[in-house]
């Protein structure tokens, strides 16, 4: 195997506070649908724009387990990364997204507490006109093992990782 199909995120100390990632995202209908599928979700704000249009919101909204799901995915993708686990988040939701609405996530590494072997990132996420839509704090464990080399006796054999 020479490719790093097992990529791992920073450890806790190859971090530092200030790191910083954004992400900017649209929450597209296809993908709220996917959600509501996947969850039997009935709410009629995500889906109904004629029940929507009928509350205070105006139009249909996005589900805020989407957000948070953009967060956490970020966190296990980029910062710190693979193998990392969110031990505590606490999410702020300050205004509603609507469908197709632009979020910029702006993430930071303010705090690193090596004893507990513990990150803390905040994130904030505005719209495109730059108003807040919501803010977070983010704990995480960085990933500790040292990056594993699977070989073909692996229990993993069969199975195609890159999917």
């Amino acid at each position: 195997m020479t490719e790093d199909v097992h990529r791992q995120g920073k450890k806790i100390d190859e971090l530092k506070e200030g790191d910083s990632l954004t992400v900017t995202e649209t929450i597209s209908e296809r993908e709220i649908l996917l959600y509501l599928g996947l969850t039997n979700d009935t709410n009629p704000l995500y889906m109904q724009p004629d029940y929507a249009a009928k509350t205070e919101y105006g139009q249909t909204i996005v589900p805020p387990i989407l957000l948070t799901g953009i967060i956490t995915s970020s966190i296990s993708k980029l910062l710190p990364g693979p193998g990392s686990e969110i031990v505590n988040m606490d999410v702020n939701l300050i205004s509603p997204v609507y469908h197709n609405q632009i979020i910029t996530f702006d993430f930071e590494v303010i705090k690193i507490d090596t004893m507990k072997e513990v990150v803390t990132i905040s994130v904030g996420g505005v719209d495109e006109d730059d108003e807040r839509v919501l803010d977070a704090v983010i704990m995480v464990r960085p990933p500790k093992l040292e990056q594993l080399a699977l070989d073909e006796t692996s229990s993993l054999e069969g199975v195609d990782i890159n999917e």
